[in-house]
């Protein structure tokens, strides 16, 4: 691997616009343009532009395409119909995540896998390695595609006025291809701030261009550039776990309490199956540690890998924290032991630097937007 960061098609845009911009997987990214509140407050009220296009895409087609899929990640990828989406994951051997997907159907025998970009070759990898004894391909298409959202309230009626695709017709967790702005885009709707949005997925020669057409679109509906900085705010207000953070290949899906995204009900094996029925059967009867909010009482603000503390014992680990722009307050999410994991317990602090600062357990998510 080279120390060299790898830029988006969108990269002399971000520079051009002011971005602090930060290594982040591997590639040079926009951290904020302005005040990261100005911007997590823009996507909460109106509408924020981002750039991901540091995910990681990878095109798998043929005629056992969902049959491989179904023995290679933990979901059950059979059942998704043609123009929609799932969450799911790919797990090791002995259950521990690698990393959690989104996976599109585009048609009979074609789906696309999209990772984290820290994860993106450990999935093309795992995804090479066991599709052996298939008819299906496993194609890296990172470099074919740019992606951009916008998110926010204002989103539909922004993107509505730039492309005649039928965006009342496209459901949360759908993916149909559309012209957006005169660019040719898989329009998605699987947001990751709390927000309703939508994703495009163009090739990055189109990226730029669609950036200007969205960003003049938005304009009267206050739409602002946000960076990686308010992404974060946005996905643990909106409780969404984030991978190295609440999700490593030390902790299972049913630890993560995502065991709902394991189907032991598809047919045939599948990787990681035997020691994942063995982690359900932990989870119903004595599960270590549980995933919880906690809101702060005080104003310093928990960060990952600071201890939860309760009667001058350790019983959990923040996993991530930051101040709430929406709640007005510090939050994390945190594993936490079972017998104080119930909302609204309290006498639970965090260690932040050996004061035990006071926090409330509370059920996640923290913000739910009004539908």
């Amino acid at each position: 691997m080279s120390n060299v960061p790898r830029l988006t098609a969108l990269d002399a845009l971000h520079r051009s616009l002011g971005a602090t911009m930060t290594d982040f997987a591997g590639w040079d990214m926009p951290l904020r343009y302005a005040s990261e509140r100005d911007e997590h407050n823009a996507v909460r009220t109106k509408a924020g532009l981002f750039d991901l296009s540091h995910m990681g895409e990878i095109t798998v087609t043929g005629p056992q395409a969902a049959a491989f899929l179904n023995f290679a990640l933990v979901g059950n990828i059979g059942t998704v119909a043609v123009g929609r989406a799932r969450y799911t994951m790919i797990c090791a051997e002995d259950g521990g995540i690698l990393d959690d997907l989104i996976v599109y159907r585009l048609g009979d025998t074609e789906y696309m896998v999209v990772a984290n970009a820290g994860n993106a070759q450990i999935v093309l990898d795992a995804l090479a390695a066991r599709v052996d004894g298939f008819d299906a391909e496993v194609r890296d298409d990172r470099d074919a595609y740019a992606l951009i959202a916008v998110q926010g309230p204002e989103s539909p009626a922004i993107l509505a006025s730039v492309t005649d695709a039928d965006l009342d017709g496209l459901k949360y967790y759908a993916g149909l291809p559309g012209t957006v702005a005169g660019v040719p885009a898989l329009i998605a709707r699987t947001g990751y701030t709390g927000e309703d949005g939508f994703e495009l997925f163009v090739a990055p020669e189109h990226a730029e261009q669609l950036w200007q057409a969205l960003t003049a679109a938005g304009a009267p509906h206050g739409l602002i550039p946000c960076g990686l900085s308010c992404r974060d705010t946005l996905r643990l207000e909106a409780g969404m776990p984030l991978y190295g953070h609440e999700l490593t290949t030390e902790l299972t899906p049913f630890d993560a309490g995502l065991g709902r995204v394991v189907k032991f009900e598809k047919e045939g094996d599948f990787v990681g199956r035997k020691a994942l029925e063995a982690a359900a059967e932990r989870a119903e009867t004595a599960p270590p540690r549980k995933l919880v909010g906690l809101i702060a009482e005080g104003r310093r603000v928990p960060r990952a890998g600071f201890p939860v503390v309760a009667e001058g014992q350790v019983i959990g680990q923040v996993t991530s924290g930051a101040p709430s722009p929406t709640l007005g307050k510090p939050i994390a999410i945190a594993y936490v032991d079972a017998a104080h994991a119930a909302p609204g317990t309290t006498g639970v602090g965090v260690d932040i630097r050996g004061s035990h600062e006071p926090y409330e357990v509370v059920t996640l998510p923290f913000y739910k937007r009004q539908k």
